[in-house]
């Protein structure tokens, strides 16, 4: 029998019309931030959100909406960490859903694409540590970033 994980999604608000389908491709396909999920697990989609706009005001209750429905981890998507700027909130987010709700948080839905990844490194967007480890789950080949533009 497959372990079953639910899985709830906060989207930055700038792409609120989203609506994802690179998100839903890659958990099927477990790429990009899904891949730390082993192939006999089932993931199931249980929750589907904006942030709320920057600050991410809808961070402070959608986690807890979303547990009531029973997920078990929030990733945060993509699109927060390849937007433009990237978005200076992620830590806090993660932070704050791990502490207030006890779930676990992963930064990241789908491989970075490709036309992302070539100007945030052209621009040293990512160019710090901690940058270095919010794009490590997202961070997968060219050819599968190509696959993502």
């Amino acid at each position: 029998m497959k372990k079953k994980i639910k899985i709830g999604i906060i989207i930055c608000d700038r792409y609120r019309d989203c609506a994802g389908g690179k998100c839903f491709r890659s958990m099927k396909n477990k790429e990009g931030a899904f891949s730390i999920y082993d192939k006999d697990t089932e993931l199931e989609i249980a929750g589907y959100t904006r942030c709320g706009g920057c600050p991410g005001g809808n961070v402070e209750y959608a986690p807890e909406e979303m547990k009531k429905n029973g997920v078990d981890v929030i990733h945060l998507a993509t699109g927060l960490v390849v937007g433009y700027p990237p978005c200076p909130y992620i830590d806090h987010f993660k932070r704050f859903i791990e502490e207030k709700y006890q779930m676990k948080v992963v930064v990241g839905t789908h491989p970075i694409p490709e036309k992302y990844y070539q100007t945030h490194k052209a621009l040293g967007t990512w160019d710090t540590s901690e940058w270095q480890e919010f794009i490590k789950p997202t961070l997968a080949d060219e050819k599968t970033r190509l696959a993502y533009n």
